[in-house]
């Protein structure tokens, strides 16, 4: 299967890569740190070197020894798979649900650094995050010029005109969700291209396509509202570099055309699945853009901090985003985001590992119902804007899947498929 192969080769070579890393970041923690930093940098090659071993040779997982306030959350959720386990004995590498070792892997590579201090504070994706934004280079100035020009008018836009640059806006989010770092194994997956002269011809591979939904909920809030409430949309977010960026336009072009008045972003509290965006990587592109020596870039990053300024915008983060749970287990297990989740009138959710955590990451039939899927998971009205890079696909119409498998069998894993599927809430 797809896990199979992600298990066995793309995981061991991410933590290969990780190593390497820290290996040629040695003479930096030196600097910083003296011999603590090359000391510390030693015990975690060999902590993350023993934790490749566990993951080749199938070994049982074990809890996690960290101090962190999630630890207790993970061990507990250990246990779980372990009675899961009929009794086989212990949750393994190759015996376990896949989406479960694999956020475990990002888990314990976070712990590696966390308990080797001087440099636990050290990104081991970084580089990887700032390589991607800076190889996209072209096609975020396509797209910063775009929108720049787009704000000129965007007062005398009708309600048509509006609606097909929300569209538009939504096609650049989705397909910026190709590239990602984790899919890749870490090899280079930028942007290349400006992908706005391109939509057209991506359209028939959005197998389902509920823009028109989108429009209607947003239109309807509008026109309902009072004066007094504020419409909210929360993007969770996915990928740092041009995929973070195309969500960063799209959230600006719902305020300047007041389809909202505050978007609140939701990123990962540690480095997660090589590309996933974090705090700092979401402070960081803003200044790239600002500082960048291209008029429309850098007043992209200027209005944007400006919006952070005054709260039209908000990041936030969350430990469960990093915990191993179905977003349907939120309520029980973080119902303080469940309940900040319930403030908003539209939840964006972008990316596989979100759609996978939306579905439970089952191998449902092609045709299941989407709000069959999220096990009533519905904090708000939401969708996912997704590219297709694992095996879980829900709400095609009969026989949709069955008939592009005939012609392309790795269709779910190749990024060439995207969906915009909306479910309404309860």
């Amino acid at each position: 299967s797809f896990a199979y192969c992600t298990i066995k080769d793309r995981l061991p070579q991410i933590l290969t890569k990780v190593i390497d890393t820290l290996h040629r970041h040695k003479n930096e923690f030196f600097e910083e740190h003296g011999e603590k930093g090359v000391e510390a940098e030693k015990r975690a090659i060999s902590f993350l070197s023993k934790l490749r071993n566990e993951l080749q040779t199938d070994k049982p997982m074990t809890p996690l020894e960290d101090e962190l306030p999630d630890a207790a959350l993970w061990n507990q959720y250990l246990d779980y798979q372990r009675n899961l386990s009929n009794g086989n004995g212990e949750p393994s590498w190759f015996q376990s649900p896949w989406l479960f070792v694999e956020c475990y892997m990002y888990r314990r590579i976070h712990a590696a650094l966390v308990q080797n201090p001087p440099i636990d504070n050290f990104d081991v994706f970084k580089e990887g995050k700032a390589q991607n934004f800076f190889e996209s280079q072209e096609a975020i100035i396509a797209l910063c010029t775009y929108f720049q020009e787009l704000l000129k008018n965007i007062k005398d836009l009708d309600e048509k005109q509006l609606q097909e640059e929300l569209f538009k806006l939504l096609q650049v989010s989705l397909w910026g969700n190709k590239c990602d770092l984790s899919f890749s194994a870490g090899e280079v997956s930028s942007q290349k291209s400006s992908l706005l002269q391109s939509l057209e011809n991506m359209v028939p591979y959005i197998l389902v396509n509920d823009m028109e939904k989108l429009w209607s909920l947003l239109k309807n809030v509008k026109k309902n509202g009072t004066e007094r409430s504020n419409i909210r949309v929360d993007i969770i977010l996915d990928n740092a570099g041009f995929e973070l960026v195309s969500d960063l336009v799209l959230a600006d072009f719902l305020l300047a055309s007041k389809l909202a008045d505050e978007v609140y972003f939701h990123g990962k509290s540690i480095p997660w699945y090589v590309s996933d965006t974090t705090k700092h990587d979401f402070n960081w592109t803003i200044k790239q853009l600002q500082s960048a020596n291209h008029m429309w870039m850098s007043r992209c990053g200027i209005n944007w901090e400006g919006n952070l300024k005054k709260r039209a915008w908000v990041f936030c983060d969350h430990m469960f985003w990093t915990l191993p749970h179905d977003f349907s287990s939120m309520g029980g297990v973080a119902p303080d985001l469940y309940a900040e989740l319930q403030k908003s009138n539209l939840l964006l959710f972008k990316g596989d590992l979100n759609y996978r955590k939306l579905t439970g990451d089952r191998k449902w039939e092609y045709s299941v119902p989407f709000h069959q899927a999220l096990n009533k998971f519905h904090p708000a009205p939401l969708c996912s804007l997704r590219t297709l890079k694992s095996d879980t696909q829900v709400g095609l119409k009969p026989g949709q899947g069955e008939q592009i498998q005939a012609s392309e069998p790795d269709w779910m894993v190749s990024g060439k498929y995207g969906i915009v599927q909306f479910d309404a809430g309860l």
